[in-house]
């Protein structure tokens, strides 16, 4: 019975912890933000940069991909605590164009997306460059 109540408990603490309450004063309810959402909308956000080729996801993702099974939000790992965001991306960079540059545009595209869809703040977007494309 303690273990149900400590899972109880748990899942509790990590539905508050994507919560985001709308509407305060006039209590109209509670909406709650799966954080697949957030990682979609990071992903989308992301891929609309130039220089940025592709996300990249884990050998998982990438083995489910070629039987079909496809998941928009590969390469992207949301922490949401406290309705604070913390976003971990992996790209692929497209050749010739700047690194910290294109970084820095996609930084401020996933942060405000993020922060203007959700009403989330978004206080870390960490990119890890997971390769180069070169064009044939």
């Amino acid at each position: 019975m303690a273990r149900r109540a400590d899972r109880k408990t748990e899942r509790r603490t990590a539905e508050e912890q994507n919560t985001v309450i709308l509407k305060k004063e006039e209590n109209v309810g509670v909406v709650q933000i799966a954080d697949d959402v957030v990682a979609m909308i990071a992903s989308l956000a992301a891929t609309e940069v130039d220089g940025v080729s592709a996300m990249v996801g884990t050998i998982t993702n990438e083995l489910m991909s070629k039987v079909g099974m496809k998941k928009l939000t590969k390469g992207v790992r949301v922490d949401v605590l406290e309705g604070n965001v913390t976003v971990d991306l992996a790209v692929i960079m497209e050749y010739g164009y700047n690194i910290p540059a294109t970084c820095q545009a996609v930084q401020t595209k996933v942060k405000s997306a993020i922060e203007n869809m959700t009403g989330l703040n978004c206080t870390d977007v960490n990119i890890r460059i997971a390769g180069v494309k070169v064009k044939a």
